[in-house]
């Protein structure tokens, strides 16, 4: 008797330790909700036709780079994804919420879905578009060229997007529709 009791009082002190800590895990979370320290962002690729593939594994990658943030794939969606006949493009309407597009006419061109995903990705993360030209920022997008086949974000685009979602902030206005199309790119 002594020992159940013992190990109820345990127990409640356990819990009551976890939920005054903030380390606690909830059953489940509502769409971009905050689960402990990790950031939930459901993406819908149900419109992205024959790029969903691609969509998967650009989330994939920015899951395997973030601590605080995670994509996945679901419903109700925070980021919306679509594919077209034109250039890539993402439109945020908040950190970690927006639409984003597949355009036909850069995959056509040569260059990288996998790229591409990841690229537009980021801007859903906050992180505005760098034309560097370096293969090694995927935020320098189409710059880097139809050679470039580097889907993955350098340490400092990491490091951005954690203080985004640490600090709530964004490198980018929401509405703005960011593109990838040369002719119109904005800086």
């Amino acid at each position: 008797m002594i020992t159940r009791k013992l190990l109820r009082a345990c127990a409640a002190l356990l819990l009551g330790l976890a939920f005054l800590t903030g380390t606690g895990v909830s059953a489940s979370a509502a769409p971009g909700a905050q689960s402990g320290n990790v950031r939930t962002i459901r993406y819908d690729t149900s419109q992205a036709a024959e790029f969903k593939a691609a969509w998967d594994e650009g989330a994939k990658i920015w899951n395997e780079h973030l601590d605080n943030v995670e994509f996945v794939p679901g419903s109700p969606a925070d980021v919306r994804i679509l594919a077209d006949d034109g250039w890539p493009r993402a439109q945020p309407q908040g950190l970690g919420r927006g639409t984003v597009w597949m355009g036909r006419q850069a995959t056509n061109e040569g260059h990288y879905e996998i790229r591409i995903a990841s690229h537009e990705l980021g801007h859903i993360l906050g992180l505005p578009d760098r034309r560097t030209g370096l293969c090694t920022d995927l935020m320098s997008g189409a710059s880097a060229g139809t050679t470039c086949k580097n889907p993955n974000p350098n340490a400092a685009e990491i490091a951005e997007v954690e203080r985004n979602f640490q600090n709530g902030t964004t490198g980018i206005t929401p509405g703005l529709v960011l593109t990838e199309a040369p002719a119109l790119a904005r800086r």
